[in-house]
């Protein structure tokens, strides 16, 4: 009997290590990137190039959001939403269109939250709320913003990064319900340019641009209540825009000077050059790498149904 438990331990151990170490590369968590130069690029967390030029001739692509095996994308130069699949395909390259100059997005179950700046210092431009399957819910949901950028959902709650009128300080961190009302909007100030937000647990990680003074930017760690840990996490980048956390890692893109960069949600450098050599980087997003206990599952069933047809 010890004998047996003994082997089916090692053949479960066996099998998920086979499950993880034999992925292909491709297989594992992957970084989706969008640039100035009209294109979606995919990398992995290691820094492998998978393909820089996934997809190509897109209309300004500017902040990414992943759903399942989908990717929809705030399309800057058209005023749409692009749908499209992380193999690359494309589902509707116009999912929802007539916004005005879309930016950032997020999504909470069926539904996709919009920033839409229309290039003018003004309480006039809003957060628009769309269906994944294309259709208008409320546009917009919050109107009356300065210079909204990024966005993220966390349970209930919207949180919009707003530049303010671009000066140092005038930058914020709105808080708002699914349904548009204000819980604070002024949840977190003091800020210049942010751009970015991840949220992980009750923690807000947030990059300001900072006017783009060469190796200025930073990435601020606060909480999802408004109070802040560390204004100064990271800091020296190059005008660092989206950010995507993954693990205990951020992954931040720097539209100065073209790079990803890896750091610890404590603040610490992994690989301030991940990735190099990109155009002027925008919007990131990462989608996590397959469950070795689903590949096993599948494993599994495949060797119950070879035993079937031996017997």
């Amino acid at each position: 009997m010890r004998h047996f438990k003994f082997s089916v331990i090692s053949v479960v151990a066996l099998a998920v290590w086979a499950a993880t170490a034999l992925l292909p590369t491709t297989a594992r968590a992957q970084i989706f990137v969008s640039t100035s130069y009209n294109t979606i690029g995919e990398y992995t967390t290691s820094g492998g190039t998978v393909n820089v030029s996934l997809l190509p001739g897109l209309p300004v692509p500017c902040g990414i959001v992943l759903s399942g095996s989908n990717m929809f994308v705030a399309q800057n130069g058209n005023g749409t939403i692009g749908e499209y699949t992380t193999s690359g395909g494309t589902v509707n390259s116009s999912l929802a269109s007539g916004l005005d100059g879309p930016f950032g997005i997020a999504v909470s179950g069926s539904n996709l939250f919009v920033t839409n700046f229309t290039g003018n210092y003004a309480p006039m431009n809003t957060v628009g709320e769309y269906t994944t399957s294309g259709g208008t819910v409320s546009a917009p949901l919050i109107p009356g913003l300065m210079w909204p950028t990024g966005i993220a959902v966390s349970g209930s709650d919207i949180f919009v990064a707003n530049e303010g009128n671009g000066s140092p300080g005038a930058g914020t961190v709105a808080e708002y319900t699914l349904s548009g009302s204000v819980v604070n909007a002024s949840l977190i100030t003091g800020l210049y340019q942010p751009t970015g937000i991840a949220i992980t647990g009750s923690d807000i990680f947030v990059t300001s641009y900072n006017g783009n003074p060469a190796g200025g930017g930073t990435i601020g760690e606060y909480t999802t209540s408004g109070g802040t840990v560390n204004a100064s996490l990271i800091s020296g980048l190059n005008g660092p825009f989206g950010v995507a956390v993954y693990g205990d890692n951020l992954y931040v893109v720097n539209h100065g000077d073209g790079t990803i960069g890896e750091y610890t949600t404590a603040g610490d450098t992994v690989n301030a050059s991940l990735v190099s050599g990109l155009y002027q980087p925008d919007g990131i997003a990462v989608v996590p790498e397959p469950s070795a206990l689903a590949l096993l599952s599948i494993c599994g069933l495949a060797l119950l149904q070879r035993r079937r047809q031996g017997s």
